[in-house]
This record gives C-alpha cells, sequence and structure tokens, in this order.
C-alpha cells in the first residue's frame, strides 16, 4: 500500500490500489494510525476513480453526439 498522496497513473492503478488498501484493512490487523491514513488515502483514490469515470462518461456522451450528428447529416 502505497503512503503518499500523489494520484495514480491511471484509473485502474487507482483501483488496484484500493484493492491493496480495502484487503488490509479487512485483515483487522492494522494499528489505528495506520488504519486512519488507509482510509484517508482510499477516499482520495475513491474520488480520482469517480472523476475519472465522469470525465469518461461526458467524453462518451460527446463521441455518441457527434455519430448522431454524423449519421443525421448523411441523410440529408
Amino acid at each position: 500500500m502505497s503512503k503518499t498522496t500523489k494520484n495514480p497513473l491511471n484509473f485502474e492503478a487507482a483501483m488496484l490500489e484500493l484493492e491493496q488498501i480495502s484487503q488490509a484493512m479487512e485483515e483487522g490487523k492494522m494499528p489505528l494510525d495506520s488504519l486512519l491514513s488507509a482510509y484517508s488515502r482510499g477516499t482520495e483514490l475513491l474520488r480520482f476513480c469517480q472523476d475519472k469515470l465522469r470525465d469518461t462518461e461526458q467524453h462518451i456522451q460527446i463521441l455518441e453526439n457527434m455519430i448522431k450528428e454524423v449519421k443525421s447529416n448523411a441523410f440529408d
């Protein structure tokens, strides 16, 4: 588990780190200070993933709108 607070390189790396944090927390052997740090890092990673998913959904919507426009113009 990474102790840094920098953003991961990509969505997949964030998900992997989140999995590792989750597993470590579920083991129930973490000291309270480490548990608090892990929880804080997990929330940062969750926010990063949510932002990436939102951005991706917006990009897909833009592409779908462009496709619809091209299709409607093709038949004019």
